[in-house]
């Protein structure tokens, strides 16, 4: 595992407690959609358990595993956690080069 992805303390929390309510304590698969408008967006998707793939971060009691051909596109990234009254969701950072969504949880790159 030699990839610089973050996990902030509070996705860790929530990630955790995920795992744990779908049978696979400690272990989390994070990857990248497409959107379904051909516009170029990636958002993420999170699941629990390894899902066939790497481990691409470890913190806090949970590890995060991600398919080898994504690894590129998550490199260098963050994943944060926020909540509040109307409830919570997952945040990515955006990659260099690239326009973050609205909702924060995904980005398309721009073209060159």
């Amino acid at each position: 595992m030699a990839s610089n992805f973050t996990i902030s303390q509070s996705a860790a929390a929530e990630l955790i407690r995920q795992s744990a309510f779908g049978g696979t304590p400690g272990q989390m698969h994070i990857d990248l959609l497409p959107d379904g408008f051909d516009e170029g967006w990636l958002y993420i998707r999170l699941r629990c358990g390894k899902e066939a793939g790497s481990p691409l971060a470890r913190t806090d009691g949970i590890t995060l595993f991600a398919s080898a051909d994504q690894m590129s596109l998550l490199e260098g990234l963050s994943l944060d956690y926020y909540g509040d009254l109307s409830g919570g969701g997952f945040v990515i950072s955006t990659p260099d080069g690239a326009q973050p969504s609205p909702c924060g949880s995904g980005f398309r790159m721009i073209p060159k």
